[in-house]
This record gives structure tokens, sequence and C-alpha cells, in this order.
């Protein structure tokens, strides 16, 4: 899903630049953020990017950054055109706060990482798992590098980012049965999803790691931080299936024509997925329980 969207972004900031005939004059980065940062987008999502740009000898931040928005404000309509709805919390390029340059993103994730107050840290969440999806990618490298260092030295950043993904369970209840919410369903990406992709960024930051991807951070993690491989993959196989769960939920929705969302009754999964994804639940708190156990919570 995430190669297929990345083709279609990559053509449509081609044609768009095309089009700018030649008043795109400046070197500058696509980013991907949050899911697609991650390369985990299903079919219910919307667009969450960036722009990282170099700054000219002889001009400045905020005359590059007027020379590029209506170029990022047409892709981002064009996205939305494509069938990527545009964010509602204006997390997009064409957003001024979101089209910087390499010092002004430096800038804005070091006060995050020094503020650590819960606005700073849920941009944390979302901005963090940033890749470079067109143009000059060793911008995005270079703050990737520079992002690692900077939050692998921060322990007290960590720590309250670990809390922070702490106050989000599995929903299972102490006798092991689902703990459902409104309308009785679970929402698969909240408390299935969440646990595992915030675990595996802060094992990233406080390992340096510079992989976005929930998969690659778990697996490049274990060696430093003296995971057990078993376990490992375990948390990798559960991640997936509740990936493909809400996939499968998404497609279902589409078929009868209705709003997709991340929640599911559990009563209508069939016996076997329950139990594979009662297990996938209780995988996600004993990863937290390692997560805990690291920063002593």
């Amino acid at each position: 899903m995430s190669t297929l969207n990345d083709l279609l972004t990559t053509r449509v900031i081609e044609l768009e630049c095309a089009a700018a005939d030649g008043r795109c004059k400046v070197d500058f980065c696509w980013i991907a953020l949050g899911s697609e940062g991650r390369f985990e987008q299903t079919l219910n999502t919307d667009q969450d990017n960036g722009i990282i740009f170099e700054v000219p000898d002889g001009s400045g931040p905020d005359r590059v950054r007027q020379s590029l928005l209506p170029i990022a404000r047409r892709i981002n309509e064009a996205l939305d055109a494509c069938g990527f709805p545009l964010c509602k919390g204006n997390i997009m390029a064409s957003n001024p706060e979101l089209c910087l340059s390499l010092d002004e993103w430096k800038g804005k994730f070091a006060k995050w990482i020094d503020q650590g107050d819960p606005q700073s840290l849920l941009n944390a969440t979302i901005f963090f798992d940033f890749r470079a999806l067109f143009g000059q990618s060793d911008l995005a490298e270079k703050l990737r590098l520079w992002l690692a260092k900077q939050a692998e030295s921060n322990s007290r950043f960590l720590y309250q980012m670990a809390a922070n993904a702490l106050r989000n369970r599995p929903p299972l209840g102490l006798v092991r049965d689902f703990t459902v919410g409104e309308g009785h369903t679970l929402d698969l990406k909240l408390n299935g999803i969440t646990p595992f992709v915030d675990a595996a960024r802060i094992f990233s930051l406080a390992t340096g790691v510079v992989q976005t991807g929930t998969l690659q951070r778990l697996r490049q993690t274990a060696a430093p931080l003296r995971l057990p491989a078993a376990d490992v993959e375990a948390w990798c196989g559960s991640f997936l299936f509740i990936q493909l769960l809400r996939l499968r939920l998404h497609h279902e929705q589409i078929e009868a024509g209705l709003p997709m969302n991340n929640k599911v009754d559990p009563d209508h999964l069939n016996d076997l997925d329950r139990r594979i994804l009662k297990e996938a639940f209780r995988q996600a708190r004993k990863l937290q329980t390692h997560l805990a156990l690291n920063y002593n919570l």
C-alpha cells in the first residue's frame, strides 16, 4: 500500500514541479510523516508531509519558503484529487510551519525535546517518523542523524516519551478477555497498533537507530537493548496481524459503503482471529512491560 502511495505521490510532485516552469529552483526534500513516514499506511489515510529546503547563498529562509509554498499547495491539492484527503490538522507541506530550512527543523525538534510538554510529545510521535520521499534526500538524512544524537543523549525526554506511551494500554482485562469501548468495539489503531509503534520509536531514539518502520526499529534495537529475539519476533508478528485486520476491516467498510474507521466488534471476528488478536494484545502488554522496566515506570 505504502509503495503505491509513494509512487503516486512522487509522480504528482514531479508533474507539479515541471508545471512550475523553472520557478522551483531551490534544493528541497519532500518528507513523509506519521504512518506514511513509517511506511505503514492503510486504506484509511490522509496526508502528513512537509518540506526541508536549503537556503542558497545570498537568500534567506523566508524568501525560499515563499517560493515553495505555492508549489506545495498545488501538490497537496493534487494529492487530494487523487484520493489522499487533506489533513484536518494541517500537517502538510503547504503549511508555512512545516516548510522549513534544515536549521529551522532542527530548532523545532530541539524545542520539543527540551520542553517535553504534552503537545511537544504528541508532535514527536508524528514528526520524528519522517523519511525522505522526493528530492534532496541528504537533507532528511542530516536531520535524522542530528535527531538521533539529540534524543539519544536526553534521558529525561525519553523517560517522558515512555511515560506518555504507557498511558495507552492494550484492551485486555484481568482474565485476558477483551475490554471493549463504545459500541462494543476495539480500536485496532489506538489500542492495537500504537503500543508497538510507540515502543519501537522510543527504542530507536534511545539507541540511535535511524530506521522509521516499526518492524525495522524493533529488530535493530534488539541487540543494543538486549531484547530476547523470540520476543521481538512475536511483537513483529503481532503488529503485522493487527495491521492485516485493519486492512480487512477497511476493505469490508468500503464494500458496505460505510465510512472507514479502525473500530471492530470482537464478536464479529471468527474464533481463530479472536484468539490470535488476544495473543497479539498480550504481546503488546509484554512489550510495554519491557519499556516500563527500561525507564523505571
